[in-house]
């Protein structure tokens, strides 16, 4: 499975974004998803995972209430709706695929895109 995030960019603190993430190979159905982030000088950590057929889905705390994940298994898509963004929301987003569902470690991702920058200003 290839991954590929997109959608960042700079936008102001109380604003929105999309990000889509678009997977290659026909097995992206059978894999749960999720997304990551990273900010500078900090781990990867892990913000939101949706099972395989979108029926469940988990998120970090931080990101509970004001993040949304979904996935459109016909489209090989995954999308990370993200409102009410806060200045400490800033970070590369990654997209992964895991064998599991509800994984929130970085080593159960088996595949990984090449992450989209998001700053959100204040």
């Amino acid at each position: 499975v290839q991954l590929q995030a997109s959608g960042g960019g700079l936008v102001q603190a109380g604003g929105s974004l999309r990000l889509p993430c678009a997977a290659s190979g026909r097995t992206f159905s059978s894999y749960a998803m999720g997304w990551f982030r990273q900010a500078p000088g900090k781990e990867r950590e892990f913000v939101a995972t949706i099972k395989w057929s979108g029926s469940s889905t988990y998120y970090a705390d931080s990101v509970k209430g004001r993040f949304t994940i979904s996935r459109d298994n016909a489209k090989n898509t995954v999308y990370l709706q993200m409102s009410s963004l806060k200045p400490e929301d800033t970070a590369v987003y990654y997209c992964a695929a895991s064998g599991m569902f509800a994984a929130v470690v970085v080593d159960e991702y088996d595949y990984w895109g090449q992450g989209t920058q998001v700053t959100v200003s204040s």
